[in-house]
């Protein structure tokens, strides 16, 4: 093993970040992405320097690989994403808003409602079947 490490170069890291650029185009998540950049660094880095031992090494690509997501993340939390559909993955708050007529009456504050194709386990006050409601966020249970 330290004969291997001794000799490793430039070109093994930037074949690593390729791996890494390889792994991100399979597997979505902004997250190799950042391994990659970190790889291309200590790559270019030992063209700078390349006398680097590989335990330096090994250590500047974990802070690279730490920073880099880091930095992404603060950045995605101080610049959402807007889109015009942003409850589109949370089908139950779609529905929220929306008003629709009890099949079934709500007994003991538990009651089904019938959305489109789907059945809704609700919770609120007991209603009679045939009552319109708008559903509100504590309503939808499960």
């Amino acid at each position: 093993m330290e004969m291997f490490a001794i000799t490793i170069d430039y070109w093994h890291w930037w074949i690593l970040g390729g791996v890494f650029l390889l792994l991100e185009a399979f597997v979505s998540g902004f997250f190799f992405i950042w391994l990659a950049t970190a790889a291309a660094i200590v790559g270019v880095a030992m063209i700078l320097f390349p006398e680097m031992s590989w335990k330096i090494q090994i250590v500047v690509f974990t802070v690279l690989s730490v920073a880099t997501i880091a930095l992404f993340r603060k950045y995605q939390k101080s610049h959402p994403v807007i889109t015009d559909q942003p409850e589109l993955n949370r089908r139950s708050r779609q529905y929220i808003g929306r008003t629709f007529t009890l099949q079934g009456p709500i007994v003991n504050g538990v009651g089904v409602l019938h959305v489109d194709d789907t059945t809704w386990r609700i919770v609120g006050g007991d209603l009679p079947a045939g009552q319109n409601i708008t559903l509100s966020m504590w309503m939808v249970c499960c």
